[in-house]
């Protein structure tokens, strides 16, 4: 895998691209603000781009205008986006915009290179990856107007693991249930928030996007 690594600290960007090459994964391009990001993704083409959300001049959203523009133009290009604080409302605005290809982690995350790699494994595969604290931070809060209200509290387990980016396998492993088992929970999920028109792929985006409105 071919990667981008986009984050003004030099030392925050320097250990990620030591983790990424000790794992064999190849670092074509580094940046230290979103104009220099953009250039690297467009002169180097990289299967994926590792962003700081808060980047110069202003460090607010930089990196998430970024990141969306990247999707937008080169969308064979994943994006990882990274975050010091939990905002949910940036996932929301990534995911809502381009719900395939992108992950959002928690900055402090991304140096267990086993996370790091995993979840540009599946970023690459076409998934979602939202990171596990934020849909922990989630779990159970409510608005007035639920629609996860008609959900039972194994589906509202099972879409938090969807909302992680797990497959039904992983799900199925995690919650030592077989495989067919999370199916129907997802079917039953899909069902209760009307998304029966959709390919599968893009109703579990969906799903999680509701269960993220809901939360956030």
């Amino acid at each position: 895998m071919r990667v981008v690594v986009a984050d003004d600290v030099m030392l925050t960007r320097e250990g990620i691209v030591r983790l990424l090459g000790d794992a064999g994964v190849e670092v074509v391009g580094e940046a230290e603000d979103a104009d220099g990001l953009l250039h690297q993704v467009r002169l180097r083409r990289p299967d994926a781009a590792i962003v700081d959300i808060k980047m110069p001049p202003t460090h607010t959203e930089e990196g998430l205008v970024a990141a969306q523009q990247i999707r937008a133009e080169h969308p064979e290009v994943g994006v990882l986006v990274l975050s010091q604080y939990v905002e949910p409302r940036y996932a929301m605005r990534l995911l809502e915009e381009h719900p395939e290809r992108v992950g959002y982690l928690l900055k402090e995350r991304i140096f267990d290179v086993a996370i790091l790699i995993d979840a540009l494994r599946r970023i690459g595969d076409g998934e979602t990856v939202v990171d596990p604290t934020i849909v922990s931070r989630l779990v159970g809060r409510r608005r007035r107007e639920d629609p996860l209200a008609e959900l039972t509290e194994r589906e509202r387990e099972v879409l938090g693991l969807v909302a992680e980016g797990l497959s039904n396998r992983g799900i199925a492993a995690r919650l030592f249930v077989t495989e067919r088992t999370v199916e129907a929970h997802v079917k039953q999920i899909f069902a209760k928030l009307r998304l029966g028109t959709n390919p599968e792929s893009h109703r579990r985006v969906l799903a999680v996007l509701a269960y993220l409105r809901v939360s956030g």
